[in-house]
């Protein structure tokens, strides 16, 4: 229901989606083909995918932590991985990734989600080095506490509506953020945002 309000949404625009697990090297292959086929080249490429999980180390299961680096880390990695070749041929572009708060603040319960988005920090600085005399820019953002549906298995698990979602950030905060950074003039690079919720 979700996707189809958001087909809607999008009727007469340039607009293309396709099913893809970010964290299978084979199914990032064939979709970045799709898109480049039907699309051309990115001038934008936003890494938004993730999932997130709230325990402490002793309780977290193997496959819990290799699910969090999975999506968050291995996904952004094999989606640049696979588009950087034909983003420096095109020039202009500007890579996103979407880190969190966890990615520079530690908090207990949080390791497995923290790993990996320190990881894609770690990540995304080292690309940013290598990509340095390219006309690629890469922005990393950094978002405190916002409201999505991440938050939705927590409520669950806790028997109730416990967190207090009114006082987070929205998705559209978020995107402002994104928005921000990618239309700078050719020559500002914003390397880094991290916002949070007032108060």
């Amino acid at each position: 229901m979700r996707l189809a309000r958001g087909l809607e949404e999008h009727e007469g625009e340039r607009y293309t989606d396709m099913k893809c697990d970010v964290t299978s090297p084979d199914e990032v292959a064939r979709a970045i083909q799709q898109v480049l086929k039907r699309l051309g080249v990115p001038d934008i490429v936003v890494n938004n995918a993730g999932v997130f999980l709230m325990k402490p180390v002793a309780e977290t299961e193997v496959t819990e932590f290799e699910r969090q680096l999975n999506v968050n880390l291995r996904g952004p990695f094999l989606i640049i991985r696979s588009l950087l070749p034909h983003l420096i041929r095109k020039g202009s572009a500007h890579i996103v990734n979407i880190g969190s708060i966890a990615d520079h603040v530690p908090y207990a319960g949080n390791a497995a989600y923290a790993a990996s988005k320190y990881g894609l920090r770690g990540l995304h600085e080292v690309i940013r080095r290598e990509l340095a005399g390219t006309d690629v820019r890469l922005t990393l953002v950094s978002p405190g506490p916002t409201d999505t549906d991440l938050w939705e298995s927590l409520d669950a698990e806790a028997g109730g509506d416990v967190l207090d979602r009114s006082r987070m950030m929205r998705p559209e905060d978020v995107g402002r953020a994104v928005l921000f950074a990618v239309s700078q003039p050719l020559r500002v690079n914003v390397d880094l945002i991290r916002l949070g919720p007032t108060g």
